[in-house]
């Protein structure tokens, strides 16, 4: 089977033939995987921006963006990028000047670096690391490092507690996240991307399709959860929230860098989206028939990359249906949630597939346990705190 890996190594091995010292074909690779990437993301972004526009409107009983380009004015997004690239690029004049500038760069730089191991069809992956999984989820949270040095080179009051605000949801919702990511690692039993899709290509009992989601329908739901939190979506959203802290860490940003920003949140949207595609449904598997005049493998990878990508933005879908669905969770709500509810429960359920994958249909004998322990722990941390009263307070 022809991979972009064995193209690539065919490329280097021709190069060599002709002398070429190696690290010009390793540039030439370099500058074309990110040239697609980028591609790909501000054709992607503009897409989504639109597209939650045309969402926004029709739930709230209203057309949207209609005139500029025609048709339910798709080139809405096209206009506004212009208009920020031609925008004057200010710096406060208390900011730290080279922070302020490597903030928005280290940002869309480590958002950029996470689509080098998604696996977009049989065979079309930049680099199928033996620890993709890892490596996406640790390269993601470098966001919040530039988030950071945004809110703190600022020099605005505003944009520093929306950065600190977003550190603290980011560490909280990781763990969980990362653990709701270990129970398909360990059914899988690998950390490469590529090898967890194809470990989901079977069926369970014979009917329902092989991908993860079925037996771990609650890491599912963990991770998503968590998802919302990373990309600082709704219900999630307190270190953008306009009402509160004036749009957040990014306030004194304009021109490119804010459209950087911008992206950036909008490609991470699409990451979380492709983890959850690839661990939990199943990435490229999907119904498929040959195609008359190409190859069974062409025909294969044609309707994988397109069944990925229905999968993916069917979750940015549920992200934006979300955003006018839910409520904004106050700074102590959000918190709670995620040490008090979410990290018992991935525990527990790290717990119950461990047991299930060494004892097999043993393990349903301790479930029952853990679930009544379970259920104890989140309603004691549920408790509301015994409120004290002063003498001669007022009840």
């Amino acid at each position: 089977m022809m991979t972009f890996a064995s193209l690539v190594e065919r490329f280097y091995a021709a190069m060599a033939a002709w002398g070429i010292p190696w690290i010009v074909p390793t540039l030439i690779v370099m500058v074309i995987v990110v040239s697609v990437v980028l591609a790909y993301i501000s054709v992607a972004a503009m897409f989504m921006i639109w597209w939650e526009r045309k969402i926004s409107a029709h739930i709230q009983v209203r057309y949207g963006p209609m005139r500029v380009g025609g048709w339910h004015g798709w080139a809405q997004s096209i206009a506004d990028g212009i208009k920020l690239l031609l925008k004057e690029d200010l710096i406060p004049a208390g900011a730290d000047k080279v922070v302020f500038v490597l903030a928005p760069m280290v940002v869309f730089g480590a958002t950029v670096a996470a689509y080098v191991t998604i696996p977009w069809a049989p065979g079309l992956i930049v680099r199928d690391l033996n620890i993709g999984i890892l490596y996406m989820v640790s390269i993601s949270s470098l966001v919040v490092v530039g988030i950071i040095m945004a809110g703190w080179s600022s020099n605005n009051k505003y944009a520093t507690l929306g950065a600190l605000r977003s550190a603290a949801q980011a560490v909280s919702y990781e763990v969980p996240l990362v653990l709701s990511l270990l129970g398909p690692v360990m059914i899988a039993g690998t950390m490469s991307m590529g090898k967890l899709v194809e470990a989901q290509s079977g069926r369970w009992f014979g009917v329902l399709p092989g991908w993860f989601v079925f037996p771990q329908i609650v890491a599912f739901l963990i991770y998503f959860t968590c998802a919302l939190a990373e990309c600082n979506r709704l219900p999630f959203d307190i270190p953008e929230a306009e009402s509160e802290l004036v749009a957040g860490f990014h306030v004194e940003y304009s021109g490119m860098r804010f459209a950087m920003f911008f992206l950036a949140e909008y490609a991470n949207m699409f990451v979380v989206s492709a983890i959850a595609t690839t661990v939990f449904l199943g990435g490229w598997h999907g119904p498929w028939i040959p195609l008359p005049g190409l190859p069974r493998e062409v025909a294969h990878g044609l309707f994988g990359l397109v069944w990925f990508q229905v999968k993916c933005y069917f979750l940015i879908f549920v992200m934006m249906w979300l955003r006018w669905t839910l409520a904004r969770l106050r700074v102590d709500q959000l918190m709670a949630f995620a040490w008090k509810v979410l990290l018992p429960i991935s525990f527990a359920n790290l717990i119950v597939t461990g047991l299930v994958l060494v004892l097999g249909k043993q393990a349903l004998l301790y479930v029952g346990g853990i679930a009544i322990l379970l259920l104890a722990a989140i309603l004691l941390a549920a408790r509301p705190a015994a409120r004290t009263v002063r003498v001669g307070e007022r009840t």
